[in-house]
């Protein structure tokens, strides 16, 4: 966040706020889904996106039939169990509610909330309940509705609303230059496919797959070292443990730990598999798999073969993943006279890496024009020039 930012907050008068001062929980149709029963795509029959105890797509990563379901919609929505308890989102679109989260809205008229407000808002949840909860304490309205948020006032001592509505507009234009700078520094502006990316995707149906022991392919993976909470000094180094926050981030140390380099591929206790493109330490719920001398783009692709495998249900609190099992794991990869097709993971990556760039690049332009018309607008308008 840039100084300017940092002094609005800083400089701004706060009040705090019970939870269930503001918001009300949402009473919702009882839906008795298990996740391992429905699909995480849409599809005719399930077509509404369904909100679990997940962080991942803010938590919507399951899909129900429409009929008997209560559809909401631009309301805060609150994991209420597992690992990712007191996740907090803003959800602007249609989707409703399984077990183990729930929505809450604003107590008074909702429906004159913008949606950076509701942002700001959920920011503000997020802060106060977000770690504080966890499997034996699970954040349940119940729970959360006593605890206090942050808010600005404004010189009536009433909740800043205008202030909310500024803050995250100029925050959005402050990440959307420096995601526009980063994508113009790092080459990855240019979005089209090469020939070569053209005909793998194309191929990509006709592939010939086999299955790989993971020790053969990249040796034996390497077991992290418990290092508690209270023992962690404050560095630059990434130390990662198990869950989906922050890609398992859980704290930057300087402690003296084994340092596992770029480019390499970490399966969590749970049997998640994540690519780490930067030097880290890990704890002892992390394996490390060691795919340095892959390249990057290929990695990226064993990563994703390895979550598939590993990521499927079998590995919970009672029955944690550990670098044994990761020796023992069987992945399906693409191959060429029976030996992994490497050169096509990589232009295979390359592609879906444009094909996803694209929509950002495009997403960018779209709000850099419409900042600068705004820019213009406020420049140009005798109106405003007249106030100034």
């Amino acid at each position: 966040m840039n100084a300017s930012l940092d002094e609005k907050l800083k400089s701004v008068k706060w009040g705090e706020f019970k939870l269930g001062d503001l918001f009300n929980k949402i009473k919702t149709n009882t839906l008795k889904f298990k996740t391992s029963e429905i699909p995480s795509y849409k599809t005719p029959k399930y077509d509404l996106p369904a909100l679990t105890a997940g962080i991942e797509n803010q938590g919507l990563n399951n899909y129900v039939p429409s009929e008997r379901a209560t559809i909401l919609k631009n309301v805060i929505s609150i994991s209420a169990n597992g690992a990712n308890t007191g996740a907090t989102f803003y959800q602007s679109k249609e989707f409703t509610v399984l077990q183990d989260a729930y929505a809450v809205k604003w107590i008074y008229d909702s429906s004159v909330l913008s949606d950076n407000q509701y942002l700001f808002l959920t920011s503000s949840i997020s802060k106060t309940i977000y770690g504080n909860y966890e499997w034996t304490n699970k954040a349940s309205w119940n729970r959360i509705k006593k605890d206090k948020i942050q808010l600005p006032l404004n010189h009536s001592n009433e909740i800043d609303f205008d202030f909310m509505e500024s803050f995250i507009s100029e925050l959005e234009q402050e990440r959307i230059n420096k995601l526009n700078a980063y994508l113009e520094a790092s080459g990855l502006k240019d979005y089209e496919l090469t020939e070569e990316e053209k005909t793998v995707l194309k191929g990509y149906e006709n592939w010939t797959w086999e299955g790989f022991n993971l020790e053969e392919l990249f040796g034996k993976s390497t077991r992290g070292k418990r290092l508690k909470s209270e023992d962690r000094a404050i560095g630059d180094l990434p130390f990662v443990t198990a869950g989906e926050a922050n890609e398992g981030i859980s704290a930057f140390i300087s402690n003296d730990v084994d340092v596992f380099s770029r480019n390499t591929t970490t399966i969590d206790m749970f049997g998640s598999a994540k690519y780490r493109n930067y030097d880290y330490g890990a704890d002892d719920h992390v394996a490390v798999v060691h795919t340095e001398n892959l390249k990057k783009h290929t990695s990226i692709f064993v990563t994703a073969a390895i979550h598939k495998s590993s990521h499927a249900g079998k590995f919970d609190y009672s029955h944690n993943f550990y670098a044994k099992d990761a020796d023992e794991l069987i992945i399906q990869l693409p191959t060429q006279n029976s030996l992994p097709d490497y050169k096509s993971m990589e232009t295979f990556i390359r592609a879906i890496e444009k094909l996803v760039i694209k929509d950002v690049v495009l997403y960018v332009e779209k709000r850099l024009g419409a900042m600068n018309e705004v820019v213009y607008f406020q420049s140009s308008s005798p109106a405003l020039a007249a106030e100034k």
